[in-house]
């Protein structure tokens, strides 16, 4: 598979489409992997595209090159990863879709680089901008898991047992029956990688305030909490059975975009678009 190193990073990638065709970036979400997108770049195959799919740092292949760098994964810090491997391929603009963490990689491109992003896709998981609130208590119990990450005790069983972890998400997130175990066992082999654990839990602590952000992206973290709309060409796509982000969570949404806005709503899918309908 293609590779990109960075400082901190070796990239690992898939590539599909036309070699000069107008780039995309594609990226997934948690607990999930590059392969997320296979069917639907599949069905782009004839477009005139350049799909890129990296993995996310401590995601399958990709690896930190650094024993002592921070296993962050704040956005912000994420969206750095995907700029660098942008900028070592060598394109200077180009459109970008995002799935749950994806999404939010994306919303920080948008923020951090406007220059640079033409316009933007994003699956199943809100914009961050203007700052996270406290959850009602009805969503709270749907993000158990993030605070079951911010205990030392959960922390202790997800690096035990992180197949197991990831698997109950997926069955929660989506209809009955939605993957199959041939699928959810290719993917669980990327959360084998060794920071895995601790990129997956900064993550989710610190955007509660339970860890601090990379120093390096503390700049973007900030841009981001102070920006209120954006006006880049953005769709959303919100699956009606979507277990962790329900649909009423997004039904105001478009009052953060200024520019061209549209919200796809879909129906029998849940947390994962791309995989329960790849057609989409």
């Amino acid at each position: 598979m293609p590779h990109l190193e960075t400082d901190s990073l070796r990239i690992v990638f898939d590539e599909t489409g036309v070699r000069h065709g107008q780039p995309v970036l594609v990226l997934h979400g948690w607990p999930d992997d590059a392969s997320t997108w296979s069917s639907v770049t599949s069905l782009l195959g004839n477009r005139d595209l350049r799909l890129i799919a990296p993995y996310l740092r401590g995601f399958g292949p990709t690896v930190f090159r650094n024993g002592s760098a921070l296993r962050s994964a704040n956005g912000g810090a994420l969206a750095m990863d995907a700029i660098a491997l942008m900028d070592g391929l060598g394109i200077e603009r180009f459109s970008v879709v995002g799935h749950d963490w994806g999404s939010n990689i994306a919303e920080a491109l948008a923020i951090g680089w406007p220059e640079r992003v033409d316009r933007m896709a994003l699956l199943s998981s809100l914009p961050r901008m203007g700052g996270l609130k406290t959850p009602s208590f009805r969503q709270a119990e749907r993000y158990w898991y993030h605070w079951f990450m911010a205990t030392k005790r959960g922390a202790e069983a997800i690096h035990d047992d992180p197949h197991g972890f990831a698997r109950i998400q997926w069955e929660n997130w989506g209809p009955d029956g939605w993957f199959d175990e041939a699928t959810f066992a290719s993917v669980s082999k990327s959360f084998d990688n060794p920071d895995w654990v601790a990129v997956t839990l900064h993550s989710y602590r610190v955007r509660w305030g339970e860890a601090e952000p990379d120093p390096q992206s503390a700049w973007l973290e900030d841009r981001v909490r102070q920006t209120q709309s954006l006006s880049l060409p953005t769709v959303y796509f919100q699956g009606l059975e979507d277990g962790v982000n329900p649909p009423e969570l997004s039904e105001h949404l478009h009052e953060k975009f200024s520019g061209p806005f549209e919200r796809i709503i879909l129906q029998n899918v849940g947390h994962f678009p791309q995989r329960e309908d790849p057609q989409l």
